[in-house]
């Protein structure tokens, strides 16, 4: 896991910038009757994504998506089979945290150059502060604006706990079970929900240490309002869990 076989490009980039065709091999959109998200390829039938993702009762995922307007020959189309939603999810509170879904898919990925499984983090382990991990996704380009065609990849590096709770920052919506990132100029944007924070390990491999989850309601790029994503390492727990039970 977490070794892409196209490099993706991790020179300093301010704003978010087009990445390279399947260099983040993880990497899936989430459609119903239209893409609606991200997620993460995890095992070859499994993707995790956010709870505030799922909304319908039928979603294919979409891998070695790259361009949305094309059929570039690689993409594989499978349907969900089951859904597993975190249940302490609470549809009216983002912010209580838990924004976290798993998806069974109908059948195998295949596992290839251009689709890859990104690595899970350990239980409960913590990102040091400035770490610089990646958010990827086909979000709106800015607050308002046009959904990306191509995916997108932005430097976001890890805003410290300590920091991100304070309370001329996010405050108590910042819970231990989420993780800052970014803030100023860069973050995520709605339509990059669910989508992989993209961390790079001491051993060299991409962990997935978030999954998109909030951006402040005045607008993606507010100062001091990093973008909020699931801590993945608090929930290897019940990931472990559900996928057991099947």
């Amino acid at each position: 896991c977490g070794i892409p076989t196209h490099q993706p490009n991790t020179s300093r980039v301010v704003n978010g910038e087009e990445a390279n065709p399947y260099s983040w091999p993880w990497q899936v959109s989430l459609e119903s009757f239209y893409p609606t998200c991200g997620g993460t390829l995890i095992a070859p039938n499994w993707v995790l994504t956010a709870a505030h993702c799922i909304t319908f009762h039928t979603y294919r995922v979409v891998l070695a998506e790259h361009d949305m307007n094309k059929e570039e020959g690689p993409e594989q189309f499978i349907m969900v089979e089951k859904m597993f939603i975190h249940p302490k999810w609470n549809d009216n509170c983002v912010s209580c945290g838990n924004d976290i879904a798993l998806l069974k898919l109908e059948k195998n990925a295949i596992v290839n150059d251009e689709v890859q499984l990104a690595c899970l983090p350990q239980h409960g382990a913590t990102l040091a502060h400035a770490h610089p991990c990646y958010v990827t996704g086909w979000g709106r380009l800015y607050s308002g604006g046009p959904r990306s065609t191509t995916l997108q990849q932005a430097l976001l590096p890890v805003v410290d706990h300590s920091v991100c709770s304070q309370s001329d920052w996010w405050g108590s919506s910042a819970k231990t079970t989420m993780i800052c990132a970014g803030g100023e100029s860069k973050s995520a944007c709605h339509g990059d929900s669910g989508g992989p924070l993209n961390c790079k390990g001491r051993d060299g491999r991409w962990y997935v240490e978030g999954v998109t989850s909030f951006v402040d309601g005045r607008g993606c790029n507010t100062p001091q309002r990093p973008t909020v994503f699931t801590r993945v390492a608090s929930f290897i727990p019940w990931i472990s869990e559900v996928r057991e039970a099947l």
